[in-house]
């Protein structure tokens, strides 16, 4: 059996993570590790104690018909690169990595050219994480170099979506 390479594994477990989501659009599972240590995982659902959209059976972005990208004020969740930020400590995030994969929730189809939405680049930056990487495929991914985030500042263009 050919060996899994370190970049698909730790994408395998965003993945897995992403199957906790609560999202009736786009279930996404981040995972943060830094040196070969898993810190954090994180994935799409409501605040602790508020009803998840599964449980209402509603998304209010999708009723609303507002393209991936934008209008995330409206959510009812909290991202998961989000919920991996704040279920570890800055300290052990600096100079980390993120593992993102995304899948529609109805196909469960890998989310097409995803990435971090801009609230979440944010929290990342001041994190201190360095790298994202993103699953396109099973096997292929893409790798963000966080400081292109700053470089290319697209809140400074009114840029929306991704």
């Amino acid at each position: 059996m050919e060996r899994r390479d370190k970049v698909n594994y730790y994408l395998d477990l965003a993945d897995v993570v992403a199957k906790r989501g609560t999202c009736l659009r786009r279930n996404f599972g981040a995972v943060i590790v830094k040196n070969d240590e898993v810190i954090s995982t994180g994935y799409v659902g409501a605040p602790r104690g508020r009803k998840n959209c599964s449980d209402i059976n509603m998304c209010i972005r999708q009723k609303m018909n507002i393209p991936r990208g934008e209008r995330y004020e409206l959510c009812r969740s909290v991202h998961a690169e989000a919920n991996a930020i704040i279920s570890a400590s800055r300290d052990k995030m600096i100079g980390a990595s993120l593992y993102l994969a995304g899948r529609e929730a109805l196909t469960g189809e890998y989310i097409k050219n995803s990435s971090s939405c801009s609230m979440c680049k944010r929290l990342i930056i001041n994190a201190g994480i360095e790298k994202v990487y993103i699953r396109d495929t099973e096997t292929d991914y893409r790798v963000i170099e966080v400081h292109d985030w700053i470089d290319k500042d697209e809140s400074l263009d009114g840029v929306f979506g991704y």
